[in-house]
């Protein structure tokens, strides 16, 4: 039951990410409400991705990054968890 909570709020968290990033293919998207209150939900995540050289050829893969990363750990999380159950019994 936990497995799946974790999984399921990062597959939403994702969501919210592309939705994000699909926002910018529209003038005004990000001071729209849905823009204003994904920002204050997703920023504060991409933003530890904006350090990094992920711009390529007037392309911005921060986002990608930041998912993948996401994905990653969650996976990881999953793999805690389940050696930990399996350790208690």
């Amino acid at each position: 039951m936990l497995l799946q909570l974790v999984g399921r709020v990062a597959y939403f968290y994702s969501i919210l990410l592309m939705v994000y990033a699909l926002l910018s293919w529209f003038p005004g998207g990000y001071q729209s409400g849905i823009g204003r209150f994904l920002a204050k939900i997703c920023e504060p995540y991409i933003r530890l991705f904006e350090r990094l050289p992920l711009r390529f050829g007037g392309i911005d893969f921060t986002i990608l990054a930041s998912i993948l990363v996401l994905n990653l750990a969650v996976q990881g999380l999953e793999r805690i968890i389940v050696w930990i159950i399996l350790s208690v019994y």
